[in-house]
């Protein structure tokens, strides 16, 4: 699904793939070079602005790291606060952690347990949906504090692996603004 007026392919363009990274047989959609183009990123960021400008979102969740990136730049367009959700032992204060697997290993990522209040409105967000499992994960910790999850969003959708289809069968919300075939 795209973001109307919005040059998917343009983008497209400029995200690399490094094969057999970080293993052999993964086709690594990396979207540095998005993030090192002034203009690249500008787009990429209003897309993300423009789809949730009436939302009303309270808190943007970044997911560790490539989603720190987006979000915190969508989050201080949007004027909402940020929520890091980091991979173990790299958050301060008391924590609460969700063990997800992922396409080539599994991982463990924490939230603080004052990251949010029950009922606020969370746009959840990350460079690239491939199995769903830190998605469903970070999902899993949002839950526990009872907010509203408006949306599962990322910049790229690997829909052969599955994730987008298991957040979605999960009852969860999901906007990608690209897709890739493939690993």
């Amino acid at each position: 699904m795209n973001a109307p007026g919005f040059d998917v392919e343009w983008l497209k363009q400029r995200v690399r793939t490094v094969p057999d990274w970080p293993t052999t047989g993964v086709m690594f959609r990396d979207i540095t070079p998005l993030l090192q183009d002034a203009l690249a990123l500008r787009a990429l960021a209003e897309a993300f602005v423009q789809r949730y400008r009436d939302a009303r979102i309270a808190l943007v969740a970044a997911i560790d790291a490539r989603g720190f990136i987006i979000g915190a730049v969508v989050a201080h367009q949007l004027a909402a606060g940020l929520i890091p959700i980091r991979k173990k032992g790299k958050l301060p204060a008391a924590t609460i952690a969700r063990n997800y697997e992922l396409e080539y290993g599994t991982g463990t990522i924490e939230m603080h347990v004052d990251a949010a209040r029950a009922g606020e409105r969370v746009l959840l967000i990350d460079d690239l949906i491939a199995t769903g499992g830190t998605m469903l994960a970070a999902c899993a910790l949002l839950d526990q504090l009872d907010v509203n999850i408006v949306e599962c969003a990322v910049v790229i959708d690997l829909p052969d692996l599955g994730g987008s289809c298991r957040l979605r069968d999960a009852g969860r919300r999901v906007f990608s603004l690209m897709e890739f075939a493939g690993h």
